[in-house]
């Protein structure tokens, strides 16, 4: 019998990489060619806002050259189109499977058994605390879309993934009525908050390409998420058996 630390690392490296594979390849099909074009939208925007500086640029040009150099930053690394482009969403894809797959071996190994049916149950889990939800109040957003400040939607989103995750474990585990009402609460709480959104919703692209984006996105998620949970709770049933580890108990 291989050891827990083996089971749960050797579950989420076959079961993640696989499905972070899975979700790359599906995502050349599904996502990335609605973002190519969403980016051909935002590059004709800065290419207008572009000319529009270099009118204003010029009428104060000796004012500025008296000031010194204007610069409006260095340009972001990106991967190139094509082939390294690619190469960069699989090798994402695949480290973002195998992070998502030992967070659900260690569920696993908190809970005790599990087999690929109920994999799928905590692949859905994770698929509603992670994408879904936060989605209600944060949609997938492609390229020149309109955005509140950065640091607002990440918290939000934090908060929304752990409140939803911390719900629905009560939902499921919790064997009082009550408390399965306060995991309920938790699941709302993030959305009576509110998610922060800017003054203006406008984007670049236009509006059947965003509202397609967040279908694609959402589907493809949660193939993911499926292919993630069958796989782990298959491997993590097969490299061992018997006792995993301390068995989480929710009492009231």
């Amino acid at each position: 019998m291989v050891s827990i630390v083996q089971r749960l690392f050797s579950t989420a490296l076959l079961a993640g990489g696989i499905a972070g594979l899975v979700l790359a390849g599906v995502q050349q099909v599904t996502v990335v060619p609605m973002i190519l074009e969403a980016e051909t939208y935002e590059t004709a925007g800065d290419d207008q806002g572009a000319a529009g500086e270099a009118v204003e640029e010029a009428g104060h040009s000796h004012a500025a050259g008296a000031a010194g150099d204007h610069h409006h930053g260095d340009d972001v690394w990106a991967p190139e189109d094509g082939t390294e482009r690619t190469f960069y969403t699989f090798v994402a894809s695949f480290g973002a499977g195998v992070g998502f797959g030992l967070l659900l071996s260690a569920c696993y190994a908190l809970r005790g058994g599990v087999d690929w049916r109920r994999g799928i149950l905590w692949g859905l889990g994770g698929f509603a605390a992670f994408n879904l939800a936060p989605a209600f109040g944060l949609a997938p957003e492609l390229p020149g879309a309109a955005a509140a400040e950065l640091g607002a939607r990440q918290g939000w989103w934090i908060l929304t993934v752990f409140l939803t995750a911390a719900g629905l474990a009560l939902i499921a585990f919790a064997s009082r009525s009550y408390i399965k009402a306060v995991g309920a609460v938790l699941i709302v709480v993030p959305h009576i908050v509110g998610a922060p959104h800017p003054e203006t919703h406008a984007g670049l692209a236009p509006a059947e390409l965003e509202h397609a984006f967040i279908y694609a996105s959402l589907v493809t998620n949660a193939v993911f998420w499926l292919v993630l949970g069958l796989l782990s709770g298959y491997f993590f049933d097969r490299f061992g058996r018997g006792p995993t580890g301390a068995q989480l108990k929710i009492k009231p």
